[in-house]
């Protein structure tokens, strides 16, 4: 039976003024997103959907959400197959160096982004890939690998080895346990890996500055330059969309998974009085 384990209420009073803290900033934004004055007073003395119509309309803003999309999609397809490739290779192969190597694929995640933005920068400038599509993508899944790895790399260590060499055993070929067992069980690891990946590109901002160019923009980029030389509510209204989309990408996993585990409970019972 499980255990439920008791929180003291001063933790519990604790995490929620963290919380709070931390999506503060989303109570002044969001508000902020439905002025009708063209300025960041707030609270905004009229309401309007002016800055939501131009977002969707102004073509720097809907160019540069399509080039943040476009980007995040390929970062995601990348990122997910290397990610999870590399997490079979750290937690299921003979690698003596494994730890090393994991150690090598989580740098991005550990060094400054200020760091990794100039030495991308002028590595891409030899190689010709500034202010490219493809040095975007590439710079953009150096980033978003490490997610992968350690999200898919938890889901394979909670395998439970036994059900493989059952089905080794009955003969099954290591592509049929691949396909049929290992792949199911590890689709939530993988399938959170792959929103992590989406949104580390679709917000990163830093390394975009470096490689983008005036015909490819993403969109932080642009909302990093019209809150930097424009009083422009519209960016406002762009933080309020990512900030929507980011939380139902992060929130579906979650969903997903407890779907699958409520389908199990009720599953068991049927079969056990079957």
């Amino acid at each position: 039976m499980k255990q439920h384990v008791r929180v003291p209420w001063p933790l519990r009073v604790l995490c929620v003024v963290v919380g709070l803290w931390l999506v503060a900033p989303t109570f002044v934004v969001i508000p902020l997103s439905f002025t009708g004055e063209q300025s960041f007073n707030f609270p905004p003395e009229s309401w309007s959907l002016t800055y939501y119509k131009q977002f969707f309309t102004d073509p720097a803003w809907t160019d540069a959400l399509l080039v943040s999309v476009q980007l995040a999609v390929w970062v995601t397809l990348l990122a997910t197959v290397l990610g999870t490739a590399a997490a079979f290779a750290l937690v299921r192969g003979r690698i003596r160096v494994a730890v090393a190597a994991q150690g090598l694929l989580l740098l991005p995640m550990i060094i400054p982004q200020i760091v990794v933005a100039i030495a991308i920068y002028i590595a891409f400038l030899e190689w010709g890939l500034q202010g490219t599509m493809i040095g975007l993508v590439v710079a953009h899944t150096a980033l978003a690998i490490p997610f992968v790895v350690i999200t898919v790399s938890a889901s394979i260590r909670t395998l439970d080895r036994r059900i493989e060499h059952a089905a080794a055993s009955l003969g099954a070929s290591p592509i049929t346990v691949l396909r049929l067992i290992i792949a199911p069980l590890i689709v939530p690891g993988v399938l959170s890996g792959a929103v992590f990946a989406f949104v580390t590109s679709f917000d990163e901002v830093v390394i975009s500055l470096y490689l983008q160019s005036p015909d490819l923009r993403p969109l932080p980029v642009q909302m990093f330059t019209s809150v930097t030389y424009n009083i422009d509510p519209t960016m406002a209204a762009a933080s309020s969309i990512i900030v929507t989309a980011t939380t139902l990408l992060l929130l579906l996993p979650q969903m997903i998974g407890r779907r699958k585990k409520r389908t199990r409970t009720e599953e068991q019972p049927a079969a056990v009085s079957a």
